[in-house]
């Protein structure tokens, strides 16, 4: 039973992991974000971006519903300007589960060997990495940078769809910087 309920709660915190998405953020200290009201996105930098046209218009539209619902406004004379950069790469998990069981009798047991049982797990997923940058259109420079690492699913349209919200979501929330979230 005890080796039932660690399995469990390793499998629990891996399908956790998985799901989850690791952001950093990195700011200029000198910059009032309060002066930012309005944004545009920075085509000229999006253009770069190494996903499909498809991935860009689901990345695009998640930031704009984000910074909209932060009471943003998008804008042809804006105060920012968006970008977005984008890395993936392939990763491989392997985990050794060696546990200890009992047989059907003295020393006997069909699904085990001396008593051990050993689990070798591989999963090979892509791991993804989105940059989102704020720059100050008048000095042309990057005042904010959120960075978001995670697991990517490419199973079908949906999942990936709401894999990129969520994505987004982590990284825009910890805009502006010194505010408390919700």
């Amino acid at each position: 039973m005890k080796t039932v309920k660690l399995l469990s709660l390793f499998l629990l915190v891996g399908l956790y992991s998985c799901n989850t998405v690791k952001v950093v953020t990195d700011y200029d200290t000198k910059v009032d974000f309060n002066q930012y009201k309005t944004f545009a996105f920075y085509k000229t930098g999006i253009d770069k971006a190494d996903i499909s046209s498809l991935d860009k218009k689901r990345v695009l539209r998640a930031i704009e519903s984000e910074l909209l619902a932060q009471g943003f406004t998008k804008s042809e004379n804006p105060d920012m300007l968006v970008s977005i950069f984008t890395k993936s790469r392939r990763k491989v998990n392997i985990n050794q589960n060696n546990t200890w069981g009992y047989g059907f009798g003295w020393g006997w047991n069909p699904y085990m060997w001396n008593g051990m049982n050993n689990n070798i797990n591989v999963n090979e997923y892509t791991e993804g990495t989105l940059f989102i940058d704020f720059i100050d259109k008048e000095k042309k420079e990057l005042v904010w940078q959120g960075i978001g690492t995670g697991a990517l699913k490419l199973s079908n349209v949906e999942k990936k769809e709401e894999r990129i919200k969520l994505f987004v979501k982590e990284i825009v929330s910890r805009f502006p910087p010194g505010q408390e979230k919700k």
